[in-house]
C-alpha cells in the first residue's frame, strides 16, 4: 500500500519508508527537543512506536471496534463553501494528512521546520517525536451535509439515507444548540491525549476557508471496553460502567448492531456505521451526597464488583425477575433484555470542563455509541431511559448529534478518500 502524492516533490512513499523516517525523526527530535519524556533513542523506543499503530485503511474505519485507547479529541466541523468540488478536495486533503497522523508522522513532510523561516510551519508541532499512541481519526456525515431539496448545495441530498435523521428530542433533554449537531464529525483517540489534540488540531487547519470547527469534546478515562482484552472502566460515579457491550471479538454481534450494509438501503454506507453523541452533564454533587445504598438502587449493581444485585460477580446475568433490582432501575431500563434484544457498541469517555459559575464542577459522561442503525437501535433505548430511569434525577443531556460514518479507506486504492464512496 503506498500514500497518496505528497505536496513536496511529487514523490509517493510505501507505508514501511513513511514509518521508518517516522522512527529516525522521532529520535532526533527526542534527543534535544521535547521535554518532560523519555527521549533516548534505542531500539525498544524503535519497538514501541512500531507497536502503537492502528492500521488507517481497511474495509472499515478504525476508532470504532478498535480497543478503546483512554484519551479522545471530539469536533464537529460546519462546512462553510457551497462548493462541493472544495468538500472533496478537503476531505482527500485530510484523508492522506490522517494517514500520515496515526503512523507518527508530521501532518505533511517536513511540516515542523522544513518550511523555512518565511512561512507559517505546515504543522504545529507539539507532537514531533512523540509516538502514534494507537491514535484513530474516525470521520462522520451529520444530516445537516445532506441539504434540502431546496437548497442541494452539495448534490447528495438523495443520498441520504433513511437512517439519517435528525435524534429526536427526549424527555428531560437540555441541550445546547452550541453544543449539538454539525455537518462533520472527527473523532480522535488515543492513549496519549497531546496526540489526539494535535491531530484535530491540525486536520481543523488545514481546513480553512472550507470547514470550521462548531463544538468539540474532551474525554479521559474510557468508560466501556470495546475487546474481551480490556478491563470494564469506571465513569465519575464511581460504578463499572459498560459490563455488557458489544465486544469486537464477538463478530456475529458487531455484524448484526454495528456495519451497516447494501440492504439497510445506502449502498454507499456499507461497511460503515452511525455515530451517536450525547454529552451527559452529570450533577456530581448531589450523587457525592446519595448514601450507598441509594447509589446501588439507582444503578441496579454493586459499586465495588460491578455485579447485579442479588448476585455474586460482575458478568453475571442480569436476573429481571429479581426484586432486588428496582423496576426503574439504569441497569433493567438498558438491558438487551428489556428492550426486544436491542445492542449498541459504546464508546465513551469522562469529561470534566472546569466549573459552571456556580460551585459545581461540569463534568460527566461524553457517550459515544455506534450502530447500524440509530433510529432502531438507540432511540427506543434513549425512549426507555428518559421516561422511567432512576438515573435521571442525576443527569442532564445537554448535547446531541448523529453521524453517519462512511466504511475505511481501502487498502491499495490511492484513489479513494474519506467519504469518496458518497461522492463517487
Amino acid at each position: 500500500m503506498s500514500l497518496p502524492e505528497t505536496d513536496t516533490g511529487g514523490k509517493r512513499f510505501s507505508r514501511r519508508r513513511l514509518f521508518g523516517g517516522v522512527g529516525a525523526g522521532a529520535v532526533a527530535v527526542g534527543a534535544g527537543v521535547v521535554v518532560g519524556r523519555s527521549t533516548a533513542p534505542t531500539l525498544d523506543t524503535a519497538a514501541a512506536a512500531a507497536e502503537s499503530v492502528v492500521p488507517f485503511r481497511g474495509a472499515h474505519q478504525s476508532g470504532i471496534v478498535t480497543p478503546a485507547q483512554d484519551r479522545m479529541h471530539f469536533a464537529t466541523f460546519d462546512v462553510t463553501t457551497d462548493s462541493r468540488d472544495e468538500l472533496v478536495a478537503m476531505l482527500k486533503k485530510w484523508t492522506t494528512m490522517a494517514e500520515r497522523l496515526t503512523v507518527g508522522a508530521e501532518s505533511v513532510p517536513g511540516g515542523v521546520v522544513g518550511g523555512g523561516q518565511y512561512e507559517p510551519p505546515g504543522d504545529t508541532g507539539e507532537a514531533y517525536g512523540l509516538h502514534s499512541s494507537n491514535l484513530t481519526l474516525t470521520i462522520g456525515f451529520g444530516p445537516s451535509l445532506f441539504g434540502t431539496a431546496d437548497n442541494d448545495r452539495f448534490g447528495i441530498v438523495d443520498r441520504k439515507p433513511a437512517a439519517l435523521e435528525e435524534l429526536p428530542r427526549f424527555p428531560a433533554d437540555d441541550l445546547d444548540p452550541a453544543r449539538s449537531g454539525g455537518d462533520i464529525a472527527i473523532q480522535a483517540c488515543a492513549d496519549d491525549p497531546q496526540v489526539a489534540v494535535h491531530a484535530i488540531r491540525n486536520l481543523a487547519r488545514i481546513a480553512f476557508g472550507t470547514a470550521s470547527i462548531r463544538w468539540s469534546q474532551l474525554g479521559f478515562g474510557r468508560t466501556s471496553s470495546t475487546s474481551t482484552t480490556q478491563a470494564t472502566a469506571r465513569n465519575l460515579f464511581g460504578f463499572k460502567d459498560g459490563t455488557n457491550n458489544i465486544k469486537s471479538e464477538d463478530q456475529p454481534s458487531v455484524d448484526d448492531y454495528v456495519w451497516a450494509n447494501g440492504s439497510d438501503g445506502s449502498d454507499w454506507m456499507a461497511g460503515g456505521s452511525y455515530l451517536v453523541a450525547r454529552r451527559i452533564r452529570m450533577k456530581i454533587e448531589p450523587w457525592d451526597r446519595a448514601v450507598l445504598g441509594e447509589q446501588e438502587r439507582v444503578i441496579g449493581r454493586s459499586k465495588a464488583t460491578g455485579a447485579p444485585l442479588g448476585s455474586a460477580a460482575e458478568f453475571d446475568t442480569v436476573d429481571l425477575s429479581s426484586n432486588q433490582i428496582e423496576k426503574n432501575a439504569h441497569i433493567r431500563l438498558a438491558s438487551s433484555e428489556s428492550l426486544g434484544g436491542i445492542k449498541i457498541l459504546r464508546r465513551g469517555y469522562n469529561f470534566t470542563d472546569g466549573s459552571d459559575g456556580f460551585g459545581h464542577l461540569d463534568a460527566g459522561l461524553f457517550f459515544v455509541a455506534f450502530c447500524r442503525d440509530a433510529m432502531t437501535q438507540f432511540v427506543p433505548m434513549q425512549q426507555a431511559l428518559a421516561r422511567k430511569d432512576l438515573l435521571n434525577e442525576y443527569i442532564s443531556h445537554v448535547g446531541s448529534a448523529l453521524f453517519a460514518c462512511p466504511p475505511g479507506v481501502p487498502d491499495g486504492d490511492d484513489n479513494a478518500y474519506w467519504g469518496s464512496t458518497l461522492f463517487a
